[in-house]
């Protein structure tokens, strides 16, 4: 389409009711709480399950200490049958029950180990499941944060109809809002400060500016945009309002936006399509 005054009224393109990039982020924001509460739960399974292997393992020990307990009082039978057949003496039979109650004081011994272990474990799940616990709620905090930052800049980003008709991408009113544009990488997004002394027009990403004037008290400037080969002027145009036009190659309109005028300069930037295949810039005779 010619940057020239088309001499038919340019179609609307409609406005999409939300931003693609505001419903991937809450996308990817859902998803990440969702992969946060199962890794949660599957790690609450494992400790509950560690939990059990100990209890498991703990009564096979105490059955084990009973079996030897048994064993021992065994021997202690058969010892007192065979001291009596082979007729030891009184000091014999103290050490040999003395050997025995060393045997008991070492079992019960480990036995306390074996417990005093085991709370250990018990212990150390337990604040680890309470730290999983706290980590979750910490991302569900971050999560409503940023699901309320990206609230904020829904609000402080709109989108409005720019010269042409068309409806525009969101419009960013000052530097910090133009770089949060370009994070979200949907257009290729360019930053200027034209002045009026310029005898020329300045070089803006693939394109042209020259400002011709500016009205503080009004808050209008007038600019040449060179592209395409072709030379149009917006007059009169409001800060803050998309002024747009086409370039051959893309199919969607570049827009400028300035968001700042002084008596000698404007400040904004240009907003161009991802796909746009712009022709260098040539100046030529300035047209409607």
């Amino acid at each position: 389409m010619s940057l020239d005054q088309p001499s038919e009224t340019p179609q609307v393109v409609e406005a999409a009711t939300l931003p693609r990039w505001v419903t991937v982020l809450f996308v990817v924001a859902f998803a990440l709480v969702a992969y946060l509460l199962y890794a949660g739960y599957a790690q609450r399974q494992d400790m509950h399950k560690a939990e059990e292997d100990a209890s498991q393992k703990a009564q096979a020990t105490a059955a084990e200490l009973d079996k030897t307990n048994s064993r021992i009082a065994d021997l202690k039978g058969q010892l007192d049958v065979m001291s009596q057949k082979l007729g030891l003496t009184e000091d014999e039979l103290a050490r040999a029950r003395g050997l025995a109650q060393t045997v008991r004081n070492e079992q019960q011994k480990s036995d306390q180990q074996f417990r005093q272990q085991l709370g250990a474990v018990q212990a150390d799940t337990t604040t680890k499941f309470g730290q999983m616990a706290t980590q979750i709620n910490g991302t569900q905090t971050d999560l409503n944060s940023t699901k309320a930052d990206l609230e904020a800049t829904k609000t402080a980003m709109t989108s409005m109809k720019g010269d042409l008709g068309v409806q525009s991408g969101l419009i960013a009113r000052n530097h910090d809002e133009v770089e949060e544009l370009k994070r979200l990488g949907e257009r290729d997004i360019f930053e200027f400060t034209l002045n009026k002394s310029a005898k020329s027009p300045e070089h803006v990403g693939p394109i042209e500016v020259q400002l011709k004037k500016t009205d503080t008290k009004k808050y209008k400037y007038t600019v040449a945009v060179v592209a395409d080969d072709k030379n149009i002027e917006k007059k009169d145009r409001t800060v803050g309002e998309p002024i747009q036009f086409y370039v051959h190659g893309a199919r969607a309109p570049y827009e400028i936006v300035v968001f700042d005028v002084t008596k000698d300069s404007a400040k904004g930037y240009l907003s161009a399509p991802k796909s746009a295949t712009a022709a260098p810039p040539a100046a030529t005779p300035p047209g409607n």
